[in-house]
């Protein structure tokens, strides 16, 4: 498998557990101490991060390192919004697509040669 579609699979379920870690808390522990959220995020992110480390390793000799950041960022922005707009049921707005599109550029101008 090319190393650039191993990072990519990585990056995507490190950012799947990365995103819960950080915003699931708000749905389901809302009612509970802070800390108790805080100590749930970090037993999540723990997964994330057993992902996120060897996916940047692996991505590293192939990409550079702000190849790898604007990876990431479209990654998280890929799963953030369904993310958003399912589970967390919050409404669409338009600015996701003006923040996609800058990520777009972000892509262009990180990726060319």
């Amino acid at each position: 498998m090319p190393v650039v579609l191993q990072t990519t699979l990585l990056l995507v379920l490190s950012n799947l557990f990365m995103t819960f870690a950080w915003y699931g808390h708000l749905k389901h522990l809302g009612h509970r101490a802070w800390y108790l959220a805080a100590l749930v995020s970090w037993g999540v992110a723990l997964f994330e991060y057993l992902l996120q480390v060897p996916a940047n390793r692996i991505g590293y000799g192939e990409l550079s390192l702000a190849q790898l950041k604007i990876l990431q960022e479209v990654i998280t922005l890929s799963i953030f919004i369904p993310f958003a707009l399912y589970y967390m049921q919050q409404p669409l707005k338009l600015d996701y697509l003006w923040a996609g599109l800058c990520l777009v550029g972000a892509v262009f101008f990180i990726f060319r040669s």
